[in-house]
């Protein structure tokens, strides 16, 4: 049964034993030193470890457990210490230091102790309490700071990673992890640790900080542990959890938001561009794309990115955030990477989707408005006019024809811009408006454009002004109708045997008028049909003869600078 404190009842014990004339009676305590917090007092059954100088009246050493090198340790009140030593330590707290005076008859009486004490000595005690502890005692637990949140605590069969700072109760360091730059990792229940600290951990959310007290029994007991523990040394840790999981663990994800509309949602093979910043799990940062200020691009669900990111990043829209929390082996492991992510370190990546394709994908059309006569479109070769806003999938505002003065203007077919654009621009009718999301292989490629980063997904607002139907790639000029009987004939309007340049520009331009035939759109019509008469002068001496005058597709397959008739 352990009785209560005792230090009330020891101060009226103390006598004016140096103006005292007679012998003592009882123990005589001086507390010149009382800690100013002392959370328990030493009473009947307890442990004890204190050091101690002992002195006759004469200040005659006769023991010192100093001079030993190590303190004493033993049990107060069941006689194995000396009467007056069993009352003197009574109700000391750790760190207390007292001179306690033990008369004769509460110490070696008159018999003495051998050599060393003589009989009827009086002994002066030096004494500093060092530990305290009972065979009752548990694992006392202080919370010192505790986080807002705490999705999880530590639980049976976790692995942990923590800092610790480890003293002894008088406050005496043994053991830091702090100083050796790196947390203590272990698994929790699996008697990997001391009894002690396996209890301490249980419950602790990561960024908590414990002060963890526990008896030698639940520490390194009798043995004590190397140099700096001591035998029966009760331990104090001050712990932060930097890191908790379980091997059986998966990838979480919390915080997912998503855009209204998605049209389809992220698939292996998929090739994804995204942003990210990456955490350990104490909020420490380790890596950013946004730092960067370029996106993290990549094939996903193929093992081109740790195994826990391959798998989140699957099922995802475009413009999705979301936080995962990814455990080490489905990370990097035990080994971690160099200086950057410990060994066994949980990760937090806070994920914005910006696009994704895949590398199949063709042109997406989506026609916003079609006028009720549609039955001319446009096609290979035809020249376009059309206004056009081009922005990423994220919104990013990249390119608009509204910026400039005229609209855009190209010949389809002609590789004058995007194959992706070209196909969105096929089968318009004028004034029909389009939404064209063109994967990046259609557009500007791995590498990018000015202003365009590498593997975008673009998307094309489009408004179609009006088109001309155009020739085939290699022509200046297509029959819209049979061609004369005659063409050299019905080119000769003078009927000399020769057409000259003016003669063949008259001739041209009334077929153009009377759409028999077409030139070639988009260019200037004086310079065409030069270039025209200039492929059929085949000496040129500035004048057609029938035997000059061939169809192009009467003419050899080689080909000449100048597109031919």
């Amino acid at each position: 049964m352990r009785l209560p404190p005792v230090s009330a009842l020891l101060n009226l014990a103390v006598l004016c034993v140096f103006c005292s004339t007679g012998p003592l009676e009882d123990v005589v305590i001086d507390r010149y030193y009382i800690p100013p917090v002392c959370p328990r007092e030493v009473t009947l059954g307890d442990h004890v470890r204190y050091h101690y100088n002992g002195t006759f009246e004469d200040g005659k050493k006769f023991d010192s457990s100093h001079d030993r090198g190590y303190p004493f340790s033993g049990l107060v009140g069941i006689g194995r210490l000396i009467t007056g030593m069993d009352r003197g330590l009574q109700g000391m707290c750790v760190n207390e230091r007292r001179k306690i005076i033990v008369p004769p008859h509460l110490a070696y009486g008159s018999l003495g102790a051998g050599s060393v004490i003589p009989p009827d000595a009086t002994l002066y005690f030096d004494v500093h309490m060092l530990d305290i502890w009972n065979i009752e005692d548990k694992v006392q637990i202080h919370t010192l700071y505790k986080p807002a949140e705490c999705n999880r605590t530590v639980e049976s069969s976790d692995f942990v990673r923590y800092h610790y700072n480890g003293t002894l109760l008088d406050g005496t360091e043994f053991d830091s992890s702090h100083s050796r730059g790196h947390t203590y990792d272990t698994y929790i229940g699996q008697d990997w640790i001391i009894k002690g600290m396996d209890e301490g951990l249980i419950g602790m959310c990561v960024g908590e900080r414990r002060s963890i007290i526990m008896p030698p029994f639940l520490a390194y007991g009798e043995q004590g542990f190397g140099t700096k523990i001591p035998p029966n040394a009760s331990l104090m840790f001050d712990v932060l959890l930097v890191d908790l999981h379980n091997p059986k663990d998966d990838i979480t994800i919390d915080s997912k938001k998503s855009l209204e509309s998605c049209i389809r949602q992220s698939v292996a093979g998929d090739y994804m561009r995204y942003h990210y910043n990456a955490t350990l799990l104490d909020g420490t940062p380790f890596d950013s794309s946004y730092s960067r200020n370029q996106t993290y691009n990549t094939y996903i669900g193929m093992g081109y990115v740790i195994a826990g990111m391959d798998k989140a990043l699957q099922g995802l829209c475009i413009g999705d955030r979301m936080r995962v929390t990814v455990p080490p082996h489905m990370a990097y492991g035990e080994n971690g990477v160099d200086n950057i992510i410990p060994g066994s370190a949980v990760l937090v990546f806070d994920v914005h989707v910006i696009d994704f394709h895949n590398p199949k994908d063709n042109v997406e059309v989506t026609t916003t408005f079609k006028p009720e006569n549609c039955n001319d479109t446009t096609q290979t070769d035809d020249l376009v006019r059309y206004h056009y806003n081009c922005s990423m999938l994220d919104g990013t505002q990249l390119f608009s024809s509204h910026d400039y003065k005229n609209p855009q203007e190209i010949i389809l077919g002609a590789s004058k811009v995007i194959d992706g654009l070209d196909t969105a621009l096929h089968g318009m009718c004028a004034g029909e408006r389009r939404v064209a999301i063109v994967p990046p292989h259609l557009g500007h490629g791995e590498n990018g454009a000015r202003g365009v980063p590498g593997s975008a997904v673009l998307r094309f607002e489009l408004e179609l002004l009006d088109f001309k139907k155009g020739v085939p790639n290699g022509y200046l000029f297509v029959w819209l109708s049979d061609t004369p009987e005659n063409l050299f004939e019905a080119m000769d309007l003078d009927k000399n045997g020769e057409v000259p340049l003016e003669e063949f520009s008259t001739f041209i331009k009334n077929q153009v008028d009377n759409g028999i035939g077409r030139l070639k759109p988009g260019e200037d019509a004086e310079a065409i049909i030069t270039d025209m008469f200039i492929n059929q002068d085949r000496d040129k001496d500035g004048r057609i003869v029938a035997e000059e005058l061939k169809l192009k597709t009467d003419e050899d397959a080689e080909k000449v600078r100048h597109e031919e008739l």
